[in-house]
């Protein structure tokens, strides 16, 4: 499924240096799922030695990535 993401999750991505490919992986494979707000779903995953969480909207025929945050160890 295509993966569109708002200005927000751009920004935090960059500033956190999470890549796009890396929000691909977690929100296919995440290691932890959570309900969030308005719909919104909360993937967690651990990389290496960071831990990410991915705020994201499932549409009919997209993705809409909110946030992406690194939580650290």
């Amino acid at each position: 499924m295509k993966l569109n993401f708002s200005r927000h999750a751009k920004r935090r991505m960059k500033w956190r240096g999470i890549s796009e490919e890396d929000v691909y992986f977690i929100v296919n494979n995440p290691d932890k799922i959570e309900e969030s707000i308005k719909g919104r779903t909360n993937a967690y995953k651990s990389l290496g030695k960071r831990y990410i969480k991915v705020t994201y909207k499932k549409f009919v025929d997209k993705i809409l990535i909110i946030s992406a945050v690194d939580k650290g160890v």
